[in-house]
């Protein structure tokens, strides 16, 4: 387990063109130490204001796109194509612009394929494509992301993680079905808390003073089970990147002083 590190952007724009050179850094770096990268991304607003900072970013060109892994936190559990899936807003956002190897590109089952409506089917097929991708120096059941991103909701939960719901106490199995989310839709797809904290590194995102009082609660020592983002971590770092609206609701002995 890492301990959170904290970093606080002046707004939402300028926290997602910092995340994007972040993440270009991470991949870059990955690669040129290890051959290949592997990220795990999220949907939501602040995710897809990544994802489209980084298309506006110059330095994208830095990444080879065809030695990348991309993954899915979590999915709503829609037809294939449906403009609410996270799989489509990254697309739009930012992966139909690079040149990414189709092989290495992984997004959850969609509903009305193979699996119909089965939300467990398409979570254990997922969780076997995980496992398959996984290499012995990883010692468990997914691979080890460099990076796994996360977006907070303003009820503090990540991927498709809800308070005090069944999904948040999964403690065996890496990828879950969920029913009855208080969101819509209301069956997804979802990682687990275990393999989110397969990740070397996991980056938390929230920006905007609707997510202060969540930002706050998580990072003041509540249980994951209250605030599933409060159990989000990764082996080797923790990041919660943050604009001032969000950072609002922090205990002032967690505000970083040095913040840009």
């Amino acid at each position: 387990m890492s301990a959170p590190q904290i970093v606080v952007h002046r707004d939402k724009e300028l926290m997602a063109q910092a995340a994007a050179a972040r993440l270009i850094t991470k991949i870059v770096d990955a690669q040129a130490a290890r051959g290949s990268a592997s990220v795990v991304l999220t949907g939501g607003r602040n995710g897809n204001g990544l994802l489209a900072a980084l298309a506006a970013a110059p330095a994208r060109d830095a990444v080879d796109w065809s030695r990348l892994d991309l993954w899915w936190g979590d999915e709503r559990f829609l037809p294939e194509g449906d403009p609410e899936r996270n799989v489509t807003q990254a697309r739009e956002a930012l992966l139909d612009a690079v040149p990414l190897d189709p092989a290495r590109v992984h997004p959850m089952p969609a509903a009305g394929t193979a699996y119909g409506n089965d939300a467990d089917a398409a979570a254990e097929a997922y969780a076997a494509e995980l496992a398959a991708a996984a290499r012995p120096e990883d010692h468990g059941p997914v691979p080890c992301f460099d990076v796994l991103l996360l977006g907070v909701g303003p009820d503090t939960h990540v991927a498709s993680l809800f308070p005090e719901l069944p999904g948040v106490r999964e403690t065996e199995r890496t990828v879950i079905g969920v029913h009855g989310a208080p969101k819509p839709p209301p069956t997804r797809v979802s990682l687990t808390l275990p393999a989110i904290r397969a990740a070397r590194e996991v980056w938390l995102l929230a920006a905007g003073e609707d997510k202060a009082a969540a930002v706050g609660m998580a990072l003041s020592g509540a249980g994951e089970i209250q605030a599933p983002a409060a159990g989000a971590y990764g082996s080797r770092r923790t990041l919660w990147l943050l604009d001032a609206g969000a950072a609002a609701g922090l205990p002032r002995e967690l505000y970083p002083p040095a913040s840009p």
